[in-house]
């Protein structure tokens, strides 16, 4: 898929942490839109796509001077209290144009030279691996979050094709694990998987959090549903695996391998230390 790339002077970057982010102080997001275009994103449903007049996937808003803007803001968030950031809420940060833009490791320099109190990094992308040096830096102040939906690939490129394959992303977790970087595997949204799927992930983290549609996507299910995700199951027959029950498939799974407190449930696992 073509995408359009914008360059745009953002009038802020930290933005307060509220419903199911409530937990974090502030939200962090280094691109508006995302090339990925997964079929379920719930930001599909939400004013930043809807009143943007093309389709969700296709175009990515480039944040100008974000390093400069975000080391000003995280100075003057500091000096009202403590500080928890969770990038990104509603794009990926490490969507293909950050191979060459490299806002997101720009704003992750300025978080090194003047650390936040926590920092949750939410991505799909093996180019997260990237930036390794800088998450050491951070210490025990960071966790990298990686979404791994299902371990079956045919799974994932029906409903994310542009989404980078599982294989790499799994590699990304363990170069990550193995260089000391805090690290979670994120089931989420719950795909059709494997019942192999625990047992490939106890290799590489010691934490899971499992998410789905039904609450995970800010609305109880109803942004998914007007997106008509539903009708793809019914496709491919799997339509028991869209049920607000179906994530406790893949969590019994996850309890059968992985001790209970290594396994978290939709806000939970997302939470700060």
């Amino acid at each position: 898929m073509k995408n359009e790339l914008f360059y745009k002077y953002p009038k802020s970057l930290l933005n307060k942490g509220t419903g199911f982010l409530s937990d974090y102080s502030h939200s962090l997001n280094p691109y508006t839109g995302c090339a990925f275009g997964c079929s379920y994103c719930y930001v599909r449903q939400m004013p930043v796509s809807t009143f943007r007049g093309a389709e969700w996937g296709t175009w990515v808003d480039i944040k100008k001077d974000a390093a400069a803007m975000l080391s000003k803001e995280l100075r003057r968030a500091k000096a009202r209290g403590k500080v928890t950031i969770f990038m990104s809420s509603s794009t990926d940060p490490y969507q293909p144009v950050e191979y060459r833009e490299k806002v997101t490791r720009s704003l992750l320099e300025v978080m090194t030279e003047d650390p936040p109190d926590f920092l949750f990094v939410q991505t799909r992308s093996p180019l997260v691996a990237r930036d390794v040096d800088l998450f050491l830096q951070l210490k025990d102040k960071v966790r990298v979050s990686m979404t791994v939906e299902t371990d079956l690939e045919e799974i994932r490129k029906h409903f994310t094709p542009n989404a980078p394959p599982i294989k790499a992303r799994l590699k990304a977790l363990q170069d990550l694990a193995n260089a000391g970087v805090p690290t979670q595997a994120t089931i989420a949204p719950v795909l059709p998987s494997s019942e192999d799927f625990p047992e490939t992930l106890k290799s590489l983290v010691s934490r899971v959090c499992v998410d789905d549609y039904f609450m995970g996507d800010g609305s109880g299910g109803r942004r998914t549903e007007r997106l008509r995700i539903h009708a793809l199951y019914k496709v491919l027959g799997l339509e028991e695996w869209y049920d607000p029950a179906a994530y406790r498939i893949v969590y019994d799974r996850l309890k059968r391998v992985f001790p209970e407190d290594q396994v978290l449930v939709s806000q939970s696992g997302f939470a700060p230390f």
